[in-house]
């Protein structure tokens, strides 16, 4: 037992020192000097769309907004009787300067309805640079000229974006998935990034026509549950650079009850599970609170194994509210809010092992390893 405690704890600071150096990497992040784009050529914008959640018109709006000379909006939906089609009208009215597209097109390509839909909307995208977009992300004025800004790199073939949460209800469930984004995935993905790896996060996909063709185009995704991973994978394979836009946008999290948190977030573990088994596997190193909960029932309640315990507490909450001053967030949870994050955390990641179909929004699909064509 007394072996089993010190193994738990070794795991429990591993996850210590990951969060620690996960808060240090999203405050330089945040801090790095920003260059402006060389130039500022015509951006096409994709947005697919699918139903309303909380929050959907301001994070529309938000597009409707930036500070750009020239850059389309192209929305498209696959059903006529789609609500978010009012959102779009409204927003339309809102803004008649601007120039918009919407593509109603129910017609499938593949198993990815996300991607059937983007294929759809490709061809009344009328500019060379292409910036495929969430619905519910929510961006500032200058989100096109930070994405230009590291799309005209030499090298770069796509830029993606990091992201944070913006809560859609005041529920519980609400924030205990904003807490996830924010606090553990955002330093996580910055951490893997510096540990050399180059993933795709699909709340912003920008690459000019030229790119997107030369790796097959979205047909090459439009079976692949995990569309963004593939697609960067496809980009690196090519020989091009995936690189991070300067910004860290916001995304709704929609879900006000445990169950719909709970869907979302094993689809999730299971869509990286299939992805990168080792990396995931390893990624429960990061539930902190977890190891030194073990360590206390190894050690028969030993003190130091409660006082890796509060270390650890105390740092996940210190962490947090350093990440919530690096980009201006609201106030984090308390000790008591990480507790149950990580409780949730650790059903999750055993839940993500005991299957490998996901529900994404209502639809039944297969996680895949994303093994290229």
């Amino acid at each position: 037992m007394l072996v089993l405690a010190g193994i738990a704890a070794i795991c429990a600071l591993i996850g210590i020192v990951q969060q620690i150096a996960g808060t240090i990497l999203v405050q330089r992040f945040v801090a790095a000097p920003v260059a402006p784009p060389l130039a500022r050529p015509p951006a096409s914008i994709l947005k697919p769309l699918c139903g309303v959640d909380p929050l959907t018109e301001q994070a529309l709006e938000s597009f409707f907004l930036l500070d750009y000379p020239d850059y389309q909006l192209v929305f498209g939906v696959q059903s006529e009787t789609d609500p978010v089609l009012a959102v779009v009208e409204t927003l339309r009215a809102r803004y008649p300067a601007q120039e918009v597209a919407l593509v109603v097109d129910a017609t499938q390509y593949g198993s990815n309805r996300k991607i059937s839909n983007l294929i759809n909307m490709q061809r009344e995208a009328r500019h060379e640079v292409l910036v495929i977009s969430d619905a519910d992300i929510h961006v500032p004025p200058y989100f096109l000229d930070r994405v230009i800004a590291a799309l005209e790199v030499p090298g770069v073939g796509l830029v993606t974006s990091l992201y944070t949460a913006l809560p859609g209800t005041p529920a519980t469930a609400t924030r205990l998935g904003a807490n996830q984004i924010n606090y553990s995935f955002l330093p996580g993905a910055l951490l893997a990034r510096e540990l050399g790896r180059q993933d795709c996060l699909g709340v912003t996909m920008a690459m000019t026509r030229k790119v997107l063709e030369d790796v097959g185009g979205l047909r090459a995704v439009v079976n692949n549950l995990a569309d963004d991973q593939v697609m960067g994978r496809l980009v690196l394979a090519r020989g091009y650079k995936l690189t991070l836009a300067q910004l860290v946008p916001a995304t709704t999290v929609p879900e006000a009850d445990f169950r719909a948190l709970f869907r979302h977030e094993l689809r999730w573990a299971r869509t990286i599970r299939a992805l990168v088994p080792l990396p995931y596997a390893a990624s429960v190193l990061q539930i902190s609170l977890l190891w030194s909960a073990l360590t206390i029932l190894f050690s028969w309640g030993a003190i130091w194994a409660w006082v890796l315990l509060a270390a650890a507490l105390i740092t996940r909450v210190l962490a947090a509210r350093r990440i919530d001053a690096a980009l201006r967030l609201p106030s984090s949870s308390g000790p008591g809010f990480f507790l149950l994050r990580d409780s949730l955390s650790t059903i999750i990641f055993i839940a993500s092992f005991t299957g490998s179909r996901v529900d994404w929004r209502g639809q039944m699909m297969q996680a895949d390893p994303g093994k290229l064509r």
